[in-house]
């Protein structure tokens, strides 16, 4: 029995031995250490192989140098702003500029030229106080060079015909206002408002057969 204990014993493999865990501070030295080996030498020079390493794109392009004198690289010139011109008026026109209208009023019409000047009227070949007595119809003339600013810079010359004096003064002034607006577009604005520019249609109604005037009519008699 003791010859076949010790040859089954014989027989067993032996068993391997457990593995022994490192202790953490041999696992730390062992870190440190590795890192060191595997970066290079200092004095090493890179692969001729290798490529050289590209900036990324969206880097800030490297400032200009500066001069000896401390100044940096000229800048390039600022791009010109586009201006629209002013738009002229009257008053910087040439002096011998001309601008005319035809304006009416019931049966009169007014051939007007306007020019700059210094506000003086020549209405078939008269002054404005001649032609126009009425301070009524000499504040009807002025009313669009007033309502515009331009009463002492322009000079009027007019041919009227037609009508009576309340009707030659309207269409004057609608002539005047229409003459205007040719010079300067701007104020076509405010002389509308004013109703300068447009023309009344008002007109005397015709005579009827039978009547007086055109809704008189005579006295009936019973008798």
């Amino acid at each position: 029995m003791i010859e076949s204990n010790e040859q089954d014993q014989a027989q067993q493999p032996e068993a391997a031995p457990e593995p022994v865990a490192p202790e953490p501070e041999a696992q730390a030295v062992e870190a440190e250490a590795a890192p060191a080996a595997e970066a290079p030498a200092p004095d090493a020079e890179p692969a001729p192989d290798a490529e050289p390493a590209q900036a990324p794109e969206d880097t800030a392009p490297e400032a200009p140098a500066a001069d000896s004198d401390g100044a940096g690289a000229e800048a390039p010139p600022p791009a010109e702003e586009v201006t629209e011109a002013p738009a002229r008026t009257l008053a910087d026109l040439a002096a011998d500029a001309r601008y005319s209208a035809t304006g009416k009023r019931k049966s009169s019409v007014a051939r007007v030229i306007i020019r700059p000047g210094s506000g003086q009227f020549s209405l078939n070949g008269r002054v404005l106080e001649e032609y126009f007595p009425r301070r009524t119809h000499q504040a009807v003339v002025r009313q669009p060079l007033e309502a515009s600013g331009y009463s002492d810079r322009i000079d009027v010359r007019a041919r009227i015909h037609g009508g009576g004096i309340s009707g030659q003064a309207d269409a004057v002034r609608h002539g005047i206002a229409k003459a205007l607006i040719e010079a300067d577009p701007a104020l076509r604005g405010e002389l509308k408002r004013r109703q300068f520019l447009t023309r009344d249609p008002r007109v005397k109604e015709r005579k009827k057969a039978g009547l007086k005037k055109a809704r008189k009519r005579p006295q009936f008699s019973k008798r």
